[in-house]
């Protein structure tokens, strides 16, 4: 067996992966990028060959996109392809266009199926099948069957490694078993019972398995009403599981309770993150785009929505223009009417962003509807009455015109009324029409606060001066 190259031999020094910041430190990144442009294989094994997975991904995105490929190539079978999870999808997708399908089969054979399922569900279906086809079949069957399923899905997250016992063992076979058995999972945190037809019967906590006498029964120890998920289940359902019930895993079944596979905490950690950040990117319009992304890329997913505001402003300016008269006669109506629909936006904006989240986790519903909807409008009245009074005091002490700061006053109560409207019914009735309320309220929110504001605080001036 070969020596592991020394650190004299690799020709590096020790240097601390990470800065004061938790930041990949600079000094790293120059060492491995030196090492790499040398083609020196034992210095990048010396450098990155033992990172953990989550470190290498952080190396690899902090890499060149030319020396992404050559790190992996350079470290060969050190190489941990677990760390591709940690990649955004075009990074991990610029990696795998760049190896051949022989090296990834060999790289992902290895992995918990969940993993090699992330790895391989963004290449072209040829491409899939010829990693595939260099896998060998045993654990070719648990990742195409994971591929089959929906993307998000509780069967494409489900690992295929699990620990399942007959409901007639003893708590000492079940021992003995785990004992002698050299290729159980590498964690885990309960046993699954299942019958004949592999149906699922219940759960064993590990706790509870070894404190119990080796006499008894698995059966007696079984929870037998455990939480379980369907494979077609959507990923944030499964996340919602684990949340309501403290969950440190769950079994995923088939429509005839078949147990498939089972998700742990780990990953539904992962998928909580990838949640909220997705809702993060669609309230402000960018979609599913990634900072990885290429500037087309970036250029098409923006400009949609971005068209859609263009088209919003124009009816909110269309607005304006119906009181060109007012403006001319008095210029300080044009000085204070972007405050009134600034601040109306302002406060749609927040009751949007409750909303459209109180949704997603289903907490908002038809059993607390009106009582939110009526809350939110008073929470409105109240914050427009307040900031009626302080803006009308401003606009007197500004322009010395009394009967201004009683119409801003006016105009401000509605709008912030209006927004509280707009704020939580726009994204009811987008989520009635299967419309993604975090990507669409925000363009006709603002619409909405912005043609109220414009509206009522010119007319509503128009109409009084124009009666003195």
């Amino acid at each position: 067996m070969a020596a592991e190259p020394s650190k004299e031999d690799a020709g590096v020094a020790d240097i601390a992966l990470r800065d004061e910041r938790g930041d990949v430190a600079p000094e790293f990144i120059a060492a491995v990028t030196g090492a790499l442009e040398a083609s020196d294989s034992a210095a990048v094994r010396h450098l990155a060959g033992n990172l953990h997975e989550a470190d290498l991904g952080d190396l690899i995105k902090a890499l060149e996109p030319d020396d992404r490929i050559r790190l992996v190539r350079l470290l060969g079978d050190e190489f941990d392809f677990a760390a591709l999870t940690e990649l955004d999808d075009a990074i991990r997708l610029q990696i795998l266009d760049g190896l051949s399908p022989t090296t990834v089969a060999e790289g992902v054979r290895d992995l918990e199926s969940d993993d090699a399922v992330a790895i391989l569900e963004d290449l072209p279906a040829d491409e899939q099948q010829k990693v595939l086809a260099e896998i060998p079949p045993v654990e070719r069957v648990a990742v195409a069957r994971g591929l089959d399923y929906p993307e998000d899905s509780a069967g494409r997250l489900a690992k295929s490694d699990f620990i399942a016992v007959p409901p007639f063992w003893s708590v000492g076979q079940t021992i003995d078993f785990l004992r002698d058995t050299s290729d159980l999972p590498d964690a885990f945190y309960e046993l699954f019972v299942v019958d004949p037809a592999f149906r699922l019967v219940g759960t064993v906590a590990l706790d509870r398995l070894l404190r119990s006498r080796v006499s008894t029964s698995v059966l007696d120890i079984t929870e037998t009403s455990p939480q379980r998920a369907r494979s077609t289940d959507d990923q944030e359902q499964v996340a919602r599981l684990f949340e309501r019930y403290n969950l440190v895993s769950v079994a995923v079944v088939d429509e005839a309770d078949r147990m498939l596979g089972v998700i742990t905490v780990d990953d539904i950690v992962d998928v909580i993150e990838e949640e909220a950040d997705e809702d993060i990117r669609r309230l402000g319009g960018v979609g599913d785009e990634e900072l990885s992304d290429d500037l087309w890329t970036i250029v098409r997913s923006r400009f949609s929505w971005l068209f859609v505001n263009l088209i919003t402003a124009i009816l909110a300016s269309s607005v304006i223009g119906l009181f060109e008269a007012e403006l001319q006669r008095m210029v300080a109506l044009a000085v204070l009417m972007p405050i009134v629909a600034s601040q109306g936006g302002n406060a749609g904006t927040q009751t949007m962003t409750v909303a459209v989240r109180a949704l997603a986790t289903r907490d908002l519903g038809p059993h607390n509807v009106w009582h939110i909807i009526g809350r939110e409008v008073v929470v409105g009245f109240l914050n427009g009455l307040a900031f009626a009074v302080i803006m009308g005091v401003i606009a007197y002490a500004w322009f010395r015109v009394p009967d201004l700061g009683l119409v801003i006053g006016i105009a401000m109560l509605a709008n912030l009324i209006a927004a509280a409207l707009g704020g939580i019914l726009i994204p009811l009735a987008l989520n009635r029409l299967r419309v993604d309320p975090a990507i669409a309220s925000s363009a006709f929110v603002t619409t909405v606060t912005d043609v109220t504001g414009f509206f009522v605080f010119l007319a509503l001036a128009g109409w009084w001066f124009g009666l003195r």
